[in-house]
This record gives C-alpha cells, sequence and structure tokens, in this order.
C-alpha cells in the first residue's frame, strides 16, 4: 500500500493552495469584467467598479444584443465553429488513422508523414495565401476561414499517436468479422478514441472561435465578420463605425465593451468543462510514442 509521507502531505498542501490561486487570479479579470458590464455608465467611466456592480443594470446586454452586428458576428462565429470543428475531425483523424499503421501495411507511411511534418516547418507565407484563396473565389465566404488551417498537423500527430496505443487484437478481430479499414476505423477506433478527439476539439474550438487574423484579410464585408475580429476592430483598432450610434447613445463604451468581451469569452467558458475530463488523458496518451 502506498504510504503518504508528513513531505507528501505538505506539498499536496501546498500544491492545492498554490493551483488555487492561480485559478482565482486567471478568473478575477473575468469578473471584474462581469462587473463593469453589469454597472451602470458613471460608476465604469470613473473606474469607481471593482468586484462589485454599481448601480446594478443590465443596460449594456441589453444594447449589445440589439446591435445587428455584433449578433451577425456571434452567429459567423458559432458556425464557423462548429462547421470547422466538424471538417477538421473528419479530414485529421481519418490522415491520423493512415499514418499511424506500420510501414508493412502502409508502405509509403513515412513520406507521407514527412510531407505533413515539413509544413510544420515551413509555409507558403501570408501573400501567396492570400491570392490562392482570392484565386479559388473564396473571399468574404465562411470557407475562407475554415480550409487554410483543415490540416493541423499537431494534431494528427497526437491523433496517431493515440490509434498506436489501440490493441491490434481489436483490429484483427474486425478483419476477422469481414470489416474494411473505414468500418474498422468507425467502428473500433474512434469508440475508443473519446479522450484525444475531446482534446483536439477544444484545441480546434478554441482556435476557430478566438481567430481574428484570417477576418480582417479574407473578410471585407462587415456583416460577415467573425466574432473575435468584431470584437478586435471596435476595441483594439478603437473603430466604432461596427456599432449603431443609436445603440450606444446614453451609453459608457466601457460596459458596453465589457459585457461583449464576456459574452464573446462565454461559450468556450460553458464547453471546456464538459470536455476538462478527457483533456488530460488525451494529451498524455497522444503524446507518448511506443
Amino acid at each position: 500500500m502506498y504510504h503518504k509521507t508528513v513531505s507528501y502531505r505538505i506539498f499536496s498542501v501546498f500544491n492545492n493552495v498554490f493551483l488555487t490561486v492561480i485559478s482565482v487570479l486567471c478568473l478575477l479579470p473575468l469578473y471584474h469584467l462581469l462587473m463593469v458590464s453589469l454597472s451602470s455608465t458613471a460608476p465604469a467611466n470613473a473606474g469607481m467598479v471593482t468586484f462589485w456592480p454599481i448601480g446594478f443594470t443590465l443596460e449594456a446586454y441589453t444594447k449589445t444584443f440589439n446591435n445587428s452586428n455584433f449578433l451577425s458576428a456571434l452567429w459567423v462565429s458559432v458556425e464557423r465553429t462548429v462547421l470547422g470543428t466538424a471538417l477538421a475531425l473528419v479530414v485529421n483523424t481519418i490522415a491520423a488513422y493512415a499514418l499511424s499503421k506500420e510501414t508493412r501495411v502502409f508502405r509509403a507511411r513515412n513520406i507521407y508523414l514527412w510531407y505533413f511534418v515539413v509544413t510544420m516547418l515551413f509555409s507558403g507565407g501570408l501573400i501567396p495565401g492570400y491570392i490562392l484563396i482570392l484565386k479559388l473565389g473564396l473571399m468574404d465566404s465562411l470557407m475562407a476561414l475554415i480550409l487554410p488551417g483543415l490540416v493541423a498537423v499537431f494534431n494528427i500527430i497526437l491523433l496517431l499517436n493515440f490509434f498506436r496505443t489501440v490493441p491490434k487484437d481489436l483490429e484483427e478481430a474486425s478483419f476477422i468479422d469481414g470489416a474494411g479499414q473505414f468500418r474498422t476505423f468507425y467502428s473500433v477506433y474512434l469508440p475508443v478514441s473519446l479522450p484525444v478527439l475531446a482534446t483536439v476539439s477544444l484545441f480546434i474550438m478554441v482556435g476557430h472561435w478566438n481567430s481574428y487574423f484570417d477576418g480582417i484579410i479574407y473578410i471585407k464585408d462587415a456583416s460577415k465578420l467573425p466574432l473575435a475580429t468584431f470584437m478586435q476592430t471596435i476595441i483594439v483598432q478603437a473603430d466604432m463605425s461596427q456599432i449603431d450610434p443609436n445603440v450606444v447613445a446614453n451609453q459608457s463604451q466601457r460596459t458596453l465593451r465589457a459585457s461583449q468581451i464576456f459574452i464573446s469569452a462565454l461559450p468556450i467558458l460553458m464547453v471546456y468543462p464538459f470536455l476538462q475530463r478527457y483533456f488530460v488523458t488525451g494529451i498524455v496518451v497522444g503524446a507518448v510514442k511506443e
């Protein structure tokens, strides 16, 4: 039986306290943002709000949801995240399944693997990427935000290393029962790969939701901007042209921005707890190569 020594218990207490403090420090800015968004105009502009709302009001959220440009950007980000995550999982898992096979089964495996790995070291560059999207006629379209990052080699490596840990007996039993490669992949490998699939899904979702630079490059129509690009435009660049003047009348820009930032962060915060239990397992197992 494993005996917990005094030093181990002291370390555990210190570690738990340290991690708790770090977690609180990470959440405090978001909590402060929420309090600012729930405060009235004068205290927010004066910087009086700390960790409790002053002059509680939901006016900032009412004004935010009355902004058609914000709602449009929110919907574009939802579409991009859902569709982008689904397509990326299909493409990356199929590629990882093929590359996880031994060379005696897939003789050209190493050639294709290096074909993917090279893209982690070298890229075509920003201008060739822009020209490619332009020539394909994808400007101002959802696919311009999804296709360039559809294949992520890091995620493929996590997936293929996880697939290698699946017992070969399961695969052989599937082949004996008459299943082919696709049926084996769908019925054997995917059901036992939930940890790494959840981990990769989280990476992809966060990447799509927070990506703003590609929206600046490929999207010219303001009604088709993703939420991250919309927020970067009105907060970093301080361009308020995306907001209806009637919406911000008599309303503090600080409370409006706080409400918009909080709403922008909320979807990922809601999804993460459901995937967190798979996260560590997916990272550890997917990163180990036998």
